[in-house]
Order: structure tokens, then sequence, then C-alpha cells
């Protein structure tokens, strides 16, 4: 508007300024709010794309050792057991002593107890070891990562429902609590689940209007925002550097391909170990 429009108009300058000041422009906290606002938002966002990351790495961690971890045992019995025999060829006491540590790396024999966790329970047997046993088809493992479906749910309810929208302490444990079943069910990608527990948010109480903070309030809040994103950064970091984390960065697009890929590579070497192992006791 220009000065001579406001005259015209005969509100003034001192018309203009009024809207100015309560539409809130003129407002010293006003920025920081937004500040703030949006500073929570991005938290909330590298926590879900965190989380998302870490359930995947549980999952693929979970089935490697499903799927690979007795082709590692197998090779690292191979390699002890070479060692062993090349010892009683030469008779040197260095290969025997390689030998010997080879050995006393390996896992203790496990007991029949031991042997049974994991493939039975009060009920019987687990359908696994029943198909094992039994020379049938072994259920293909479940997938390393919930569907899309589920992912989607998943980062609704955690943009809804996040601990770190809550103001007081009693809704904030509530979120806590609520948010920790979300995981858990999307840990399992359970679509059927996220379903019910979306409902069961929809359904809940309301988070009641935040009113507006004081600048010292908001700086504070600003700075507890920046020391949770420092922590989340290095959690991210961690996961993204241990070696389950490096592998399945390998291939996000297909985990269990390359499941199979890692498996046939242990395969092929048991089948070099156990030749070699035979050539040495032939």
């Amino acid at each position: 508007m220009t000065t001579s429009e406001g005259e015209q108009g005969g509100g003034g300058a001192g018309a203009e300024q009024q809207v100015t000041a309560e539409g809130g422009a003129q407002r010293p906290e006003a920025r920081l709010e937004q500040a703030v606002r949006a500073a929570e938002q991005a938290l909330i966002e590298f926590e879900i794309a965190v989380d998302t990351f870490r359930i995947e790495v549980e999952n693929f961690s979970r089935l490697h050792e499903q799927r690979l971890g007795p082709m590692y045992l197998r090779l690292e019995e191979l390699d002890a057991r070479i060692l062993e025999a090349k010892a009683d060829r030469t008779g040197d006491p260095e290969d025997r002593r390689l030998a010997e540590d080879a050995r006393s790396r390996l896992l203790p024999i496990p007991s029949v107890e031991q042997l049974l966790n994991g493939w039975m329970d009060g009920d019987g047997l687990f359908p696994e070891a029943a198909a094992m046993l039994t020379d049938q088809p072994v259920r293909t493992p479940e997938r390393v990562r919930p569907s899309e479906e589920a992912r989607k749910l998943y980062r609704d309810l955690a943009r809804k429902a996040h601990p770190d929208l809550a103001q007081e302490e009693p809704e904030r444990r509530r979120r806590e609590e609520f948010i920790t079943r979300v995981n858990a069910a999307y840990a399992r990608g359970s679509e059927a689940e996220l379903r019910e527990l979306t409902e069961e948010w929809a359904a809940g109480p309301k988070p009641k209007e935040q009113a507006p903070s004081a600048v010292d309030e908001l700086y504070a809040r600003l700075e507890w925002l920046a020391q949770r994103k420092e922590l989340l950064t290095l959690v991210a970091k961690e996961l993204e550097e241990g070696a389950i984390g490096s592998m399945l960065r390998l291939a996000p697009d297909d985990p269990d391909g390359l499941l199979e890929e890692i498996a046939e590579q242990l395969r092929a070497q048991v089948t070099e170990r156990e030749a070699e192992l035979a050539a040495l006791q032939g």
C-alpha cells in the first residue's frame, strides 16, 4: 500500500501498523517459534529415517545369522581341522601352535538343551525344525524389511505420535509407550497391527494446543533439538559403519538377494576347504 492510498483510505499509516502488529509479524519471538517448529519436524524426519534403518539392520542381522551362521561355523571348523592335519604331517611346533589357536577360537560343542533352543518350545518343534528333520522344504525366511505399505503406515504414525511433539511429561510418556508398540509392529512387518495402531491413535485423546512459548524456552528447545540431532547422527554413523549396516547398504533394494549371493560364496568356500582337508588326510 502506498502513502497516497493510505491517506485516501482514511485509515492512515497507523491502521497499517496496527494490522501488522495484530498479524504477529512484529512479535520478537515469532521467527524463533517458526525455527523451533521447523527444527522439530526436521528432527522427527531424521529420527524416522534412523529408526527405519536400525530396524532393517536388526532384521538383516537376524537373517544373516540364521542363514549364514552355520556356514561360518563350518568354515571355522574346517580351517581348524586343516591346520591340525598340517601339524600332524609336519610335526612343526609352530604349525601345532597355529592349529591349537584355531581350535581354541571355535565355540565349544553345545549341549542338547542349547541345540534345541530356538528349535522347539513347550508346543514341540517349530515348523522349520520339523521340515528339516523330515526332509521337507524349509519355509522361505521372512523378508529382511517390511513392505512398502508397512513402511508408509509406520512413518505416518511416527510423525503423528512422536514424543517430541509433547510439551507435558504425561503426554510424552503416553507417546513413548505408543511408539514402542509401533516400532515392535514395524519390526515384525505387520501391516494389520500398524493399521490397528493407526485407528487407536486416531480415536485417542487429542493433544492440547501448544501455548506460545517464551523466548528463553524457545532457545532452550532449540538447544535440546540440536543436541538430540547430534546424538542421532552418531547413532546413524555407528549403524552405517557397522558390519551389517555396511553389507545392507551394498544392496538396499534387494537385501534378500545379497544374502543369497553371500551364501553361494560361502558354499563354494566350504567345498574348497573340504577338498583341501580330504587331500591332507588322504
